[in-house]
């Protein structure tokens, strides 16, 4: 049985990830800063902590994958410092750790703004853990996955789950309040569907040190997505569009030119975003 260390673990995708890795048949930890009830398997581990990394490592995994660091877009770029703390240089320490211990594969989570203009300081630390990668397979062997995911989300809540939150908002306050134009584009996945993807790619020779990109079958605009909920909770919900001040966010497109392509997956069969949003729905009012 091989073993899966999972950084992050105990996050929105993490929580995925390990339960279809175990469903597959992987002897998986989760390694994380914050424990997972329910995780029979788990290291306590700041990434930013030498001494915590290496004793993890010290456990001899087969494979890494790296669904660490800071996730927020806006939290990233209001504070730049400490995004490259956790997501480039914590990343870098990974990989050093992983040619030491002679791992075999390392799938490291980027983003889709890691291709892109926008994403500030997010899209910069993704895109520079990217190219450290790719770099370590140069020189020192170590075979990599870099995968790149769009819209994640899930019934479950979590500070960056998009779409529960837009939900609850809608639910407990009979609104949704929106910073743009409602005009915006994505292309959502559910998690549980990038989950399967992620352990998909790491069964396929074929993807070996391949660049991989997972989001949705098609792009929806967010005031379309409001409506839905609307139209499933009932027409006493108010929209409301306001100016917005965010910047780093794409609203058609995360891609501009970048020599490394990725190859893009789609899930099959997939969890419809109605499904989801029902689920979604569900879950907020057990819970308020």
């Amino acid at each position: 049985m091989k073993k899966v260390a999972v950084f992050g673990g105990s996050g929105f995708l993490g929580l995925y990830l390990t339960e279809e890795l175990e469903r597959r048949g992987y002897d998986v930890t989760v390694v994380d800063i914050n424990e997972r009830k329910g995780s029979s398997n788990f290291i306590k581990c700041d990434i930013t902590n030498d001494k915590d990394l290496e004793e993890t490592f010290s456990n001899r995994y087969d494979i890494v994958y790296n669904l660490a660091g800071l996730a927020n877009i806006d939290d990233a770029n209001r504070h730049p410092l400490k995004t490259m703390q956790l997501n480039v240089v914590s990343n870098l320490k990974i990989l050093d750790l992983c040619v030491k211990h002679k791992i075999n594969r390392y799938l490291y989570a980027s983003s889709a703004y890691a291709m892109s203009e926008k994403g500030s300081f997010y899209g910069i630390s993704k895109l520079a853990s990217e190219k450290i990668t790719e770099e370590y397979e140069k020189k020192h062997g170590l075979t990599f996955n870099i995968i790149r995911y769009g819209s994640v989300y899930s019934e479950k809540e979590f500070d960056n789950n998009y779409i529960y939150n837009l939900v609850k908002q809608a639910v407990t306050t009979r609104e949704i309040v929106h910073g743009g134009d409602g005009e915006e584009q994505r292309e959502y996945i559910h998690a549980a569907d990038a989950a399967k993807l992620s352990v998909d790619i790491l069964e396929n020779e074929e993807y070996k040190n391949k660049h991989i990109i997972l989001t949705g079958t098609h792009k929806v605009k967010r005031i379309d997505l409001f409506n839905m909920i609307c139209e499933i909770l009932g027409d006493d919900i108010t929209i409301k569009l306001l100016k917005s001040n965010k910047t780093g966010h794409y609203k058609y497109t995360p891609y501009s030119f970048q020599p490394s392509i990725s190859q893009k997956l789609l899930p099959n069969p997939q969890i419809d975003l109605g499904q989801g949003l029902l689920e979604c729905i569900r879950n907020v009012h057990q819970k308020n």
